[in-house]
């Protein structure tokens, strides 16, 4: 199921994931950190480093399971626009459980559903589309 094709890790600091972005085009590094206040899902793009509260991915796979449908992913940097409906939208909606954006770095808290959606389609959780832009989500579960 998972065409994402993680090539080692167990998502640990010291064994992080090795994915790629939806669309295939890029590789990055995930793990888990339970040490930082709060948890935190670590993700590394080249010498960037960025985090979302790691309760993002119960959440993220509750919301798209109550969702029931495919789900397009909308993935904006912080600061720009996102179209509404979108797994982007929705992690820095005031609405969702956190209240607002699940990133942690002022400046680096948008592309979630870039960096997030691909790890939970390594824990089995979704099924995601990797296609070359505008790709869609939806849960397995």
């Amino acid at each position: 199921m998972a065409t994402n094709s993680v090539t080692y890790g167990d998502g640990a600091p010291d064994d992080p994931w090795q994915l790629k972005t939806p669309s295939l085009t890029s590789e990055y590094l995930a793990w888990k950190d339970a040490s930082l206040n709060p948890p935190a899902l670590v993700v590394q793009v080249g010498a960037t480093k960025l985090s979302y509260d790691l309760r993002c991915l119960e959440d993220l796979a509750a919301m798209l399971k109550a969702h029931g449908d495919w789900m397009a992913l909308g993935n904006a940097d912080e600061g720009k626009p996102v179209q509404p409906g979108t797994v982007e939208a929705w992690a820095r909606d005031p609405g969702n459980p956190v209240g607002g954006y699940y990133g942690l770095r002022k400046g680096y808290r948008g592309r979630f559903a870039n960096y997030v959606t691909p790890v939970l389609e390594l824990l089995g959780q979704v099924e995601l589309e990797h296609g070359p832009r505008n790709n869609r989500v939806r849960s397995v579960g």
